[in-house]
């Protein structure tokens, strides 16, 4: 029913689908190509450069769908940009488990900054958020072993919060979200 009415229009336009298909194909054929989905990085700086790209918006989604829009007190964050990563490891000092652990489940440290906007009672807040993840690379695929947080203000006026652990929080289920969408191929290469 639609489709005929389409037609119809055209008809009376004086245009058909193959005329509208010539008209546009110079523009078409100038269109830079669409990302790709790529397989997910087991090199963990190609892993985290993609995430971090990715890591505001899956944030906010994650803030957004948890958020209860009758509560009476509503004060929560856009999370506006993060850091690049830093890989460069802390010392851990010894595990205590029963069989020596191989390179690959060592986990990986990635250290990283995230700048947050809060609006409560007409005044903006801004936030900065220091992450330490730690990831570990299985047989299917990264996965987020814990995280550590502290907040402080931006531009920085007084010391951040002690570190606690986050990987409950919006960050840290963000980062296992696209850690699942990164195994299931989901993952564009916009590069």
């Amino acid at each position: 029913m639609i489709h005929q009415k389409v037609r119809q229009l055209l008809l009376l336009a004086g245009l058909t689908i193959s005329s509208l298909f010539t008209a546009y194909q110079p523009l078409l054929a100038n269109q830079p190509p669409l990302p790709k989905r790529i397989a997910c990085p087991a090199d963990i700086t190609r892993l985290t450069t993609l995430m971090l790209r990715d890591l505001p918006s899956y944030t906010n989604r994650y803030i957004q769908s948890s958020r209860r829009l009758n509560r009476e007190f509503d004060r929560y964050s856009y999370t506006l940009i993060a850091s690049e990563a830093e890989l460069t490891a802390l010392p851990l000092g010894e595990y205590h488990s029963t069989e020596p652990a191989t390179a690959s489940e060592q986990p990986q440290q990635v250290f990283f900054t995230t700048l947050e906007r809060q609006y409560h009672d007409g005044k903006v807040w801004r936030l900065q958020e220091y992450h330490w993840l730690f990831l570990v690379q299985t047989a299917s695929g990264w996965q987020l072993v814990t995280m550590f947080s502290s907040i402080g203000d931006y531009p920085s006026h007084n010391p951040p919060t002690p570190p606690r652990e986050s990987s409950k929080g919006a960050t840290g289920q963000a980062v296992m979200t696209w850690l699942r969408d990164c195994q299931a191929g989901s993952i564009l290469d916009a590069s």
